[in-house]
């Protein structure tokens, strides 16, 4: 899915939930928190699909929420990583053209997974097709402190990723869409506060899309 996909090494895969259980530990509980709420918009939902699910680690926080989750990515690794994990069902595939009928899933996931596409408004076309309800979009802040310091320092991963800002991330899917649908964000990991606020500069941006 990612232009240069730097996921498809065996030696990522394998690290890759190590980050969650060490210096990411404080990051993915209030990640978890505001995708918690972004949920909540949802009520209704009964199922959710994750794009770019790579090791299945919010596939699995999904299912314990109640949603029937299957996750989607493109890289082997990863899904072999999710396997042994014990993720729900996770399928290879492409974002830009998903295996499953118009309509047919209640929610779509994105999870710090845009920045990494080489086409998202294809991406998001598509998801909005399969999406019943809404989608789940989780992207790290072009605006935020954090935005800037990784890419300043976090190596050519996130050099070759794009931020987004909540503005533009409203836009894009906007042009997709129309304005018919509804948005609702919040911005997390902020340097000197735990909980999730409608400004924007926190490190990372949840947003709920409502279809209806």
């Amino acid at each position: 899915m990612p232009t240069n996909n730097p996921f498809t090494s065996p030696e990522t895969a394998a690290n890759y939930e190590a980050w969650y259980q060490t210096v990411g530990r404080t990051a993915d509980r209030q990640e978890k928190a505001l995708l918690k709420w972004l949920l909540s918009k949802f009520k209704a939902a009964h199922s959710i699909l994750e794009i770019g699910s790579g090791t299945g680690h919010f596939t699995r926080w999904f299912g314990e929420q109640g949603l029937l989750a299957t996750g989607l990515d493109s890289s082997r690794p990863m899904l072999e990583e999710a396997i042994r994990l014990k993720s729900p069902v996770c399928l290879q595939g492409d974002a830009a053209l998903l295996p499953f009928r118009s309509s047919s899933i209640d929610l779509v996931a994105l999870i710090t997974t845009l920045e990494f596409l080489p086409d998202p408004i294809v991406a998001l076309t598509e998801a909005i097709r399969v999406a019943r309800e809404g989608l789940i979009l989780g992207v790290l802040n072009a605006q935020s402190r954090l935005g800037r310091q990784y890419k300043r320092e976090a190596g050519p991963i996130w050099e070759a990723a794009h931020f987004y800002t909540p503005n533009e991330l409203k836009r894009v899917v906007e042009e997709i869409a129309g304005d018919k649908p509804k948005t609702v964000w919040r911005t997390t990991l902020w340097s000197c506060w735990q909980n999730a606020l409608p400004l924007p500069w926190g490190g990372f941006i949840g947003m709920a899309v409502k279809l209806h």
